[in-house]
This record gives structure tokens, C-alpha cells and sequence, in this order.
């Protein structure tokens, strides 16, 4: 595990991983931003797996709508873990429309949960991170899900978990904001909108952030 030591605006330290870690799809680039101080450091109260936009997008682990999100974990004693999906960065593999991706996810957080163990997880996507996440929301429990922009215009989204919560951006011109309001409505799912905010969220992060933050109990 390489490790290097990272510094958040606020002073406080991170240790970060940077991994290549073995799944269905092949070795998933992934970097783990861990707040604790130690390895059995009571402060750290889980974890957050946080899933990107689309890979042949240009979506990737970098991206700041990802970082924000990791930021906003990490700020709040959660351990942040963003993978790369197939075929971006040093990851292996080739894109599979969500179904491999689903399958790499739950890979990983089977291999940090045996770093981890006891420490629950949360989970958040952008975009076609949140179609990733809204499938593997199935498979884990979890008491947060965020989506946010998720592309419920673009793929097949079923009954989501109970914990599911989506930010949209009113001005959204990828995803409707219609679009989603109406999946929302159709499966009771609560909408915070952000006004005047596009689907990458430009000018708009720190309210991103602040809007996330308020969803899940900390």
C-alpha cells in the first residue's frame, strides 16, 4: 500500500492511499483518503464510497465534483475512497455500461472493509457515478446515498434503497431537471435543487457541498 501524507485546507492531515485494487474487471485504480490518526482511531466513523462521471467522458477519480464529496467525507471523520472505473487512469478493464462497474465497486469495498472492519459505509455518484451507486445501494446496506445529477434520463433506474437523497442543479442541460423530478416523484425519493447551477455544478461547489453535508446524520 503506497502511502503519502496529504494536507486539507484546514490543517488537518490525511493519510492517502494509493491502491490498484483487484476486482471482476481487472486491477480498479483507487485512492483512500483516511482521516484517522491511527489505525484504531475512534474518531473515524466510516466510510464513503464516491463514484465518478462517465468514463468515456472524460469522467474520472479527479474530477471536483468527486473531490468535494471526498471532502466533504473526510471533514466529518469518514474515510473516502474514489476509484477509477474501467479503462480510466491506471485502471484495467473496458467500459460495460454499469454492470461491470456495479460488480468493481462491490469488489472494493469487500477489499477496504477487510481494512476497515465494523466501519459502516456510505455511498455518493455523480452522474453515471449515481447509476453505479443506485445498483450497488442494493447490495450493501447503507444509511446515505447521495446522487447527485444522477442520468436517470440515460439509463434504467429501478426502485431505489430507502436512503437514497438526490442534489440536482435546476440549469442541469445533461440531465433535465424535470427528468429527475419526475423519477424522484415516482419512487418518493427527496430532491434538494440547486438554482442556477449547471450539471457540473460550476460556480456551485461549496453549496454542493453544504447541501450533501445536511443529508446525512453525521
Amino acid at each position: 500500500m503506497g502511502i503519502a501524507i496529504s494536507k486539507a485546507q484546514d490543517g488537518h492531515r490525511l493519510k492517502r492511499h494509493k491502491l490498484r485494487i483487484p476486482t471482476p474487471g481487472g486491477r480498479m485504480e483507487t485512492v483512500i483518503d483516511d482521516p484517522g490518526a491511527s489505525p484504531d482511531d475512534p474518531d473515524r466513523k466510516g466510510l464513503m464510497l464516491i463514484a465518478h462521471p462517465h468514463p468515456l467522458q472524460g469522467g474520472s477519480m479527479d474530477n471536483k465534483v468527486v473531490h468535494t464529496l471526498a471532502r466533504m467525507a473526510t471533514d466529518h471523520g469518514y474515510v473516502a475512497v474514489r476509484p477509477n472505473f474501467r479503462g480510466v487512469g491506471m485502471s484495467e478493464g473496458e467500459f460495460d455500461h454499469g454492470k461491470g462497474e456495479t460488480e468493481d465497486m462491490l469488489a472494493i469495498i469487500d477489499f477496504v472493509s477487510k481494512n476497515y472492519p465494523g466501519l459502516p459505509w456510505r455511498l455518493a455518484g455523480f452522474s453515471f457515478g449515481g447509476y453505479v451507486q443506485h445498483r450497488v445501494a442494493k447490495n450493501i446496506p447503507t444509511d446515505c446515498l447521495i446522487l447527485v445529477a444522477p442520468a436517470v434520463n440515460l439509463y434504467i433506474f429501478d426502485e431505489p434503497s430507502t436512503a437514497t437523497h438526490i442534489i440536482h442543479g435546476d440549469k442541469d442541460e445533461v440531465v433535465p431537471i424535470e427528468e429527475a423530478q419526475a423519477w424522484a416523484n415516482s419512487h418518493h425519493v427527496p430532491l434538494t435543487v440547486i438554482h442556477g447551477c449547471d450539471h457540473f455544478f460550476h460556480g456551485k461547489l461549496a453549496e454542493l457541498k453544504r447541501t450533501a453535508t445536511n443529508l446525512c446524520p453525521w
